[in-house]
């Protein structure tokens, strides 16, 4: 018998299963609207800079960091609607799908222009579904 089979089986006469459960992933705490909030915030950010400038490989590069943070922005949105937020989530607050659809759409739309209005849209859209993230952890 090895070492390691040894302590293998040790542990295994040792531990009990223990039932657990969690309305999310892992405990909360892992997830936050923040992330998406600080991203849409980089967007608009880019966007003044980008508006600001003359400089024509600033744009570029300007575009292109905008459109790699408004992909975060979406990604951390759906991590919020897929992993956190439960059936029970949408019963109580049935706006909450229509709130990421619109949220994930400005997005998308903040990555074609550099209308600031566009990413204060965004801004809006994550500050509604964080209200409603923050009810949920009451």
């Amino acid at each position: 018998m090895t070492v390691l089979s040894r302590i293998v089986d040790l542990l295994d006469a040792h531990s009990t299963p223990t039932a657990v459960s969690a309305h999310c992933d892992l405990p909360c705490g892992v997830y936050d609207p923040a992330q998406a909030r600080i991203e849409a915030q980089s967007v608009k950010a880019t966007m003044e800079k980008y508006n600001a400038s003359s400089d024509p490989d600033f744009k570029v590069r300007a575009t292109l960091i905008k459109e790699e943070r408004c992909e975060l922005v979406k990604h951390h949105l759906w991590v919020l609607w897929t992993d956190y937020f439960k059936v029970d989530h949408l019963k109580e607050f049935p706006n909450l799908h229509d709130l990421f659809w619109m949220a994930t759409k400005s997005a998308g739309d903040a990555k074609k222009t550099n209308d600031v209005a566009v990413a204060d849209r965004l801004l809006s859209e994550i500050d509604a579904i964080a209200e409603i993230f923050w009810a949920t952890k009451k």
